[in-house]
Formats: C-alpha cells, sequence, structure tokens
C-alpha cells in the first residue's frame, strides 16, 4: 500500500486513490505514519547519537517527535530493530510537555490507534504502554529530576528556549545508558543559544531542517500567507518560520537588531537620488564572487533607502550588465556606479555596449572594504539609512562583517555595493536636490 500511494503521489493523483479507498482503509492509513511523513520528519539513516530536528513554527516538529517515540516505544520495523522501555520526554515546563508533547493535538496521545494508546497519568507524569514500555516526563525548570532515572532514549522538544539548558542536558547525559544504542531526538526552532551551535558541530549529530511551508498542507489557510507577508525575510521570519540558526558575530559593524529597527515597508515616494552601484568580480566563473548590484534612493528627509539587491552569481559581464540595466530602467535610476579599481573601465564599457543611455559613475577606492564601511554603518547607527524591505543575503554579510572581512572569508559584494551606493547619497559632494520626473 505504500508503495502504491508513493507512486500515486509522484503521478498526482494521491487524492483519487484515496478517495476510493474504504474508511477501514482510511482509519488504517492514518496511523501508519511513513505514507504522510515528510522527508524531514523522518529519522535519519546516518549512525546518529542525537538527531537535530530544526523548524519554523508549524512545520511538523512535534508530530515528528511524538511518531518517532511511539515506533520506539511500540518497536515499529519501519524506525529501527527493537524496541525502547524506558523514554525521557523533556521540555520547557512540565506544562509544556503535558500540553504540547503528550496532550497535544500532535501529541503522544493523539498519534496512537485505540488499542495501542499508552496510560497518561499526570500525577505521576508517566506514560505507560499496553507492552511495559514506559516514558517520564521533566522539565529544563528543574534539572536535578533528572538525577536517578535510567532511559534508551529521549526526546528534548523546544531547547533553545530551556531556562537551564546545559544542566538540564547534562543531567540527561548521564541517564541515557540502556540499551545498545541510546539516542535522542531534539526538536526546536533554532535560536543562537551556546548548548544548540555545540550540538550542531557535535560528532553524531545528525541535523535536518524544516521550513514552516513544508507543512503547508496541514496549516490553516491564508495562514502563510498573511505571516510571510508580515515576517518573510526579516530576522523573526527566517528564525520562526525557515528555521535558520541567525546569529551575530560581536565585532560585525551592524547587528541583526539594527538592521531590523533600519527596516520599512516601503521608501518614501519623494526621493531626490536614486543611483545603483555594482561591485563586479575578478573573473566570470562558477566559483567567481557574486556580481553585487544594490540600489539606494535619497529621500527629501535626508534619509538613504536600501531599494533592491540584485546581485548575481555566477556573474558572467551579460548577466549582470542585464540585471543592472533593467533595474535602472526600473527604478529610473540616476546613474550606476563602479569602482575603478574593481573593474569600473570594464563596467563602463559593458554597459555601454549594451545600452549607451545609461551613465556609469566611476569611483576610485582609497582606503580598504572595512575603512569605507565604518561611516555607513555609522550612518545606520544614527537612523538615516532604511531597508524598504527585506533583503535577507545582502543583510546576512552586513552582520558578519568585521575588521577582518567576513568570517567565511568570501568576498563582501552586496555589501561593497551598498556601501558605495550609500556613500554617494550620504556621503559624497553635496547635489542639488531636485524633484524626480520634472
Amino acid at each position: 500500500m505504500r508503495a502504491v500511494l508513493s507512486d500515486c503521489a509522484k503521478l498526482g493523483r494521491i487524492e483519487a486513490v484515496l478517495a476510493a479507498l474504504s474508511p477501514e482503509d482510511l482509519k488504517f492509513l492514518t496511523f501508519d505514519w511513513p505514507v504522510f511523513a515528510h522527508a524531514h520528519q523522518l529519522p535519519p539513516e546516518t549512525n546518529w547519537a542525537v538527531w537535530l530536528l530544526m523548524g519554523g513554527r508549524g512545520a511538523g516538529k512535534t508530530r515528528a517527535g511524538a511518531e518517532w517515540i511511539r515506533a520506539r516505544a511500540l518497536g515499529h520495523g519501519w524506525c529501527e530493530p527493537g524496541f525502547a522501555g524506558r523514554i525521557a520526554l523533556v521540555g520547557e515546563t512540565y506544562a509544556d510537555v503535558r500540553e504540547v508533547m503528550v496532550e497535544g493535538v500532535s501529541g503522544l496521545l493523539a498519534v496512537h490507534p485505540g488499542g495501542e494508546r499508552p496510560q497518561w497519568t499526570p500525577s505521576r507524569r508517566r506514560l505507560e504502554w499496553p507492552n511495559g514500555a514506559v516514558a517520564q516526563t521533566f522539565s529544563a525548570e528543574d534539572p536535578e529530576a533528572l538525577r536517578g532515572p535510567q532511559f534508551d532514549i529521549a526526546w528534548c522538544d523546544e531547547l533553545a528556549k530551556w531556562t537551564y539548558a546545559e544542566e538540564t542536558f547534562d543531567m540527561l547525559q548521564f541517564g541515557l545508558r540502556l540499551g545498545s544504542k541510546p539516542r535522542q531526538l531534539i526538536t526546536t526552532t533554532p535560536r543562537p543559544v551556546p548548548l544548540l551551535k555545540r550540538l550542531m558541530k557535535q560528532a553524531g549529530t545528525a541535523i535536518t531542517h524544516a521550513p514552516t511551508k513544508a507543512n503547508a498542507l496541514f496549516l490553516a489557510p491564508g495562514f502563510l500567507e498573511a505571516v510571510v507577508g508580515r515576517y518573510g525575510g526579516t530576522r523573526l521570519g527566517r528564525q520562526e518560520l525557515d528555521g535558520e540558526l541567525i546569529e551575530d558575530r560581536p565585532d560585525a559593524l551592524w547587528s541583526r537588531d539594527g538592521l531590523e529597527a533600519a527596516r520599512v515597508a516601503a521608501a518614501p515616494e519623494d526621493l531626490t537620488r536614486i543611483v545603483i552601484a555594482i561591485d563586479p568580480p575578478v573573473t566570470a566563473t562558477a566559483k567567481s564572487d557574486a556580481c553585487g548590484i544594490v540600489a539606494a534612493g535619497l529621500g527629501s528627509d535626508g534619509k538613504a533607502y536600501v531599494l533592491a539587491d540584485r546581485s548575481r552569481r555566477p556573474a558572467k559581464p551579460a548577466d549582470w550588465a542585464e540585471a543592472a540595466i533593467g533595474l535602472w530602467h526600473g527604478l529610473k535610476a540616476d546613474c550606476l556606479i563602479a569602482e575603478v579599481n574593481q573593474g569600473g573601465d570594464m563596467v563602463a564599457q559593458v554597459i555601454a555596449s549594451a545600452d549607451p543611455s545609461v551613465p556609469v559613475k566611476q569611483v576610485r577606492a582609497t582606503r580598504g572594504k572595512f575603512s569605507r564601511a565604518e561611516p555607513v554603518a555609522m550612518l545606520y547607527d544614527q537612523g538615516k539609512v532604511h531597508h524598504a524591505g527585506t533583503f535577507p543575503e545582502l543583510e546576512d554579510e552586513m552582520a558578519d562583517f568585521g575588521p577582518g572581512g567576513l568570517s567565511g572569508r568570501r568576498s563582501p559584494d552586496r555589501l561593497d555595493a551598498l556601501v558605495w551606493a550609500v556613500s554617494d547619497l550620504m556621503l559624497g559632494p553635496k547635489a542639488e536636490p531636485k524633484v524626480r520626473g520634472l
């Protein structure tokens, strides 16, 4: 049956097949988890000790955890051989364990058919299966409660929110000493807490990611459209919807919070100037740096507004020229800016051959990238630069740019283009303001 449904799903006929099934068949399939599970909700096939499932809100993390516990407690063969007789369920608080992991819509009681469902005794904080398997519940507010008990496996939910994360996790490790291979599943929306970052780098950790949209079929209609429209691309959205671990670099010129504070829904209509800066790569191969292409405008309020990031990789001259020229026409920009030291003459030649009507302003770098970026970062600190919308890749570079450049030693192409654009608008020779379009 699983194979048939899988083949039908690939062909887009799963709805027709399900409609033809009897109520008994549908009831059976409701509890046959591997049929409906997303790939990120099934245990990794690697030899892992920690399965770290990081996902956005509503991505199906709780269901994955409950189904894994169910399979291990009952010895279902699709998961792995044998069964786990002693289980730890650890959440942020006892209330969270009860209301989400045990009694929740996707919790342990809900995922079992009647004949397999464990007996839940809230007063003892204990689940008991008909075959004798037992799960005990614990709170990250009470690490000492984990002293003494021992387990085959553990399910840790929302670890990134735990109050005493390090202490609770350490106590749990001492208790994972039963069975041939103790294992633990961690389901969490990521936050840059030290324990989570350490686990991500630890040998024996298998990581799966899941954005909220991966589980769209099981979410309320309109939910994704509403939250993505409000939070998509922001730091909060990338963390809570995309399941990304978003960090700040301590010595970076920009902070994530500062960039969020600089964000506005749209630029004002009375922009007096618009420029597009280009930071071309030295070469044009698949492994080359990106070509930074960033547009910014100057408002009548004296503030700069970042309007677009059209950076390209791989960056063939014909491709980035088309993108830059299209942006110039689309925004009715004043000019393109190109650094002479970094191929400015080449930029002028490529643009001229593609569209002679587009003016190119050549600028010369007399200082290093960090020194050029510092005055622009100060303008952000002073509230004089805003992002009109979200620019995730550009903002990643900004929050990772310190005295030594980017942490991965890549070239800050988007950032360099941004610096040239804002510098021309805010730090260059003062030009007479004009009303655009007149």
